[in-house]
């Protein structure tokens, strides 16, 4: 049975590590950012969070009911990040995609991690605060309810998509990385147009292209299907 999350007051109450470092939330969730980081999801243990903050593991306890809800932390963590500093501009385009940019570089930036939450539902505070903000501007810009959470179920979940797809090809060994990025110079560029004329004559163009990620286009796209919605409502 999980044990009761202890209150934030009582937390910060508590005596420091045996290394003088206060625990909380924040510092133990970046430690774990750190961890995923270097080690990966694998390397993302209890007892490995607690040898890198000097505690016992079972301190981490009062503070998160399991590695599940650190986890959970974890993926809001990475909202909270990318909706640091943002102000809506009433123009819903721009917020739209302004919102999509900088979720999708937040996970694509700690690739690991990334993996680990893109496709969990955390429930917290930073998580919701993106929800109604994405909601907020489909509905102030004029949306039916039922377009707007249609629009929303898009706007997130393509999001989100192409953030693990991103983050995957981010976390592959550097070696991998570059070999899968090569291969469209190294085959794709020399299939000749008698047996494949389509990728032969955009072999150039997918050289270019393929190495970088598709969500810019992909948002693009879904907002201008958004727009044509709007317009003709």
């Amino acid at each position: 049975m999980p044990k009761p999350v202890v209150s934030e007051d009582k937390r910060r109450r508590r005596r420091p590590t045996r290394s003088g470092t206060v625990l909380s939330e924040q510092l133990i969730v970046d430690t774990a950012l750190r961890m995923l980081a270097e080690h990966g999801s694998t390397g993302l243990t209890a007892r490995r969070l607690g040898l890198a903050l000097d505690c016992d593991p079972s301190t981490l306890y009062r503070y998160f009911r399991g590695m599940d809800d650190l986890t959970l932390a974890i993926g809001d963590a990475l909202i909270g990040q990318a909706l640091r500093g943002w102000r809506p501009t009433g123009r819903w385009r721009t917020d739209l995609h302004a919102v999509g940019l900088r979720i999708h570089a937040a996970y694509v930036a700690h690739p690991q991690a990334a993996l680990l939450t893109a496709s969990r539902v955390t429930g917290r505070t930073h998580e919701l605060a993106a929800d109604e903000a994405v909601l907020d501007i489909l509905r102030t810009a004029g949306f039916p309810l039922p377009d707007t959470v249609r629009i929303y179920s898009a706007f997130i979940d393509q999001t989100l998509a192409f953030a693990a797809l991103d983050a995957a090809s981010l976390a592959l060994p550097r070696a991998a990385l570059r070999a899968d990025e090569g291969r469209w110079r190294s085959t794709y560029a020399h299939l000749p147009a008698t047996t494949h004329p389509r990728i032969a004559e955009a072999a150039p163009l997918l050289a270019a292209r393929m190495v970088d990620s598709a969500y810019p286009t992909a948002l693009e796209m879904l907002l201008d299907s958004v727009a044509a919605r709007l317009a003709a409502l």
